[in-house]
């Protein structure tokens, strides 16, 4: 291995890019290397868990851990910084704590909320991004509910969640779970609060057989959840959501407004990069772009595909195929610094778990169906050993949800 020291830069500590450096740390000596961790926050945050938090089932910090936790002082410095431009072919990255040079760049920013142009919708409607927005919900339909009593308006207790995929049923999981409580501390009749999620999809959940997500909806309209599906939101106004029925448009009322249907990368990536589309570029097989053998891109702002040719189609943008990314990349960094060919990505599907609060859930995990009791258990050992996988056994004891 070469002993000049190559300055390896690594933007965003989500999933993707803490899953990096942690195995690059180990992979690597320091007189290798100069590696360089940006990210704006000192923390990395679970994103997984934020529907728990918008829920109120968990406070923010429980999901959350310092990245001083994860990452050897001795081999990588950590900068809280924002990055603000990123520079391809002057190898330069912009942020608000200075500028940061690099021979080999990892591009892993992650994620924000995507409205689709729906009018509306960023001004009157909450999102589930990160844990202040997750907080913010929460503390919107707490304030509600405590106002009920004084405003006797019923839009109070109305929660409206636009969207009936992965984030949005979790987060009515979680939601269903802590109603009944919070109904309790303010002396509400439970049956005077309304939630209802409305998804313009013909089914929610496409990801999983159709049964599985019809035990999802009925499990969720047992507790309540009124469901309109194949019902676009075509506009959100200070009363709620306007919907499109039957080739009219409906309103629907509510002073709880989430929107959990879209997300999309980093904005940043199409100020830095070309043939960006929603925040995310198509990467090589080795996970680098077009033209640039030194930069990687992964995790919320790649558009990984499943092959090569007209068929190819971008892999979901999901914890799992985040921190495999991660750690391939890691891999494929230290064949860089040794000269080596770069080796192609091949995704391990190990399944897929999705919650229904803490005690219920589907999923497919190895390769079989799973529902109920066996499904919560199966999401708990996933959310502990992605923090196994990035900070090892005693932060997977202390931060994971099996002890």
């Amino acid at each position: 291995m070469s002993f000049e020291r190559k300055k390896v830069l690594v933007l965003g500590a989500g999933y993707a890019g803490l899953q990096t450096v942690s195995k690059l740390q180990k992979l690597i000596g320091f007189q290798d290397a100069d590696i360089t961790l940006i990210n704006k926050n000192e923390y990395h945050y679970e994103a997984t868990w934020l529907h728990e938090t918008a829920a109120g089932t968990i406070n923010w910090e429980d999901g959350t851990y310092p990245i001083s936790k994860v990452v050897d002082a001795q081999k990588v410095k950590f900068v809280p910084a924002e990055v603000t431009a990123i520079h391809k072919d002057e190898k330069r990255v912009e942020t608000n704590q200075g500028d940061f040079e690099f021979d080999i760049l990892v591009v892993a920013l992650g994620f924000e909320s995507e409205t689709f142009g729906i009018p509306g919708m960023e001004e009157h409607a909450q999102s589930i991004v990160n844990p202040q927005t997750a907080s913010a919900v929460r503390k919107e339909i707490e304030e509600n509910f405590a106002n009920y009593k004084q405003s006797g308006d019923d839009n109070d207790l109305s929660i409206l969640v636009g969207g009936a995929g992965f984030t949005g049923i979790e987060f009515l999981g979680e939601l269903v779970e802590s109603l009944p409580e919070l109904t309790k501390k303010h002396k509400i009749d439970y049956n005077k609060v309304k939630v209802t999620c409305v998804e313009a999809m013909p089914s929610m959940l496409p990801m999983f057989p159709e049964h599985l997500g019809k035990y999802a909806q009925e499990y969720l309209e047992k507790r309540g959840v009124e469901f309109l599906i194949g019902t676009p939101i075509v506009a959100t106004n200070e009363k709620g959501f306007v919907v499109k029925q039957n080739d009219t448009e409906k309103q629907l009322e509510g002073n709880n407004v989430i929107w959990t249907a879209g997300v999309r990368g980093s904005r940043l990536m199409e100020a830095s990069f070309d043939g960006v589309k929603r925040g995310r570029i198509v990467t090589k097989q080795d996970l680098t772009i077009e033209g640039y053998d030194n930069i990687f891109v992964i995790g919320d702002v790649a558009a990984v595909m499943n092959g090569e040719g007209a068929d190819a189609r971008p892999y979901p943008t999901t914890a799992q195929i985040a921190m495999q990314l991660g750690e391939h990349t890691a891999k494929n960094i230290k064949l860089k610094l040794e000269g080596e060919k770069l080796k192609s990505f091949k995704y391990d599907d190990k399944g897929t778990v999705c919650s229904l609060g803490s005690s219920d859930g589907i999923g497919i995990a190895l390769g079989r169906e799973i529902k109920g009791k066996k499904a919560a258990f199966m999401k708990r050992v996933i959310d502990s050993r992605a923090i196994f996988k990035i900070g090892g056994p005693f932060l997977a004891y202390s931060k994971g949800k099996l002890f």
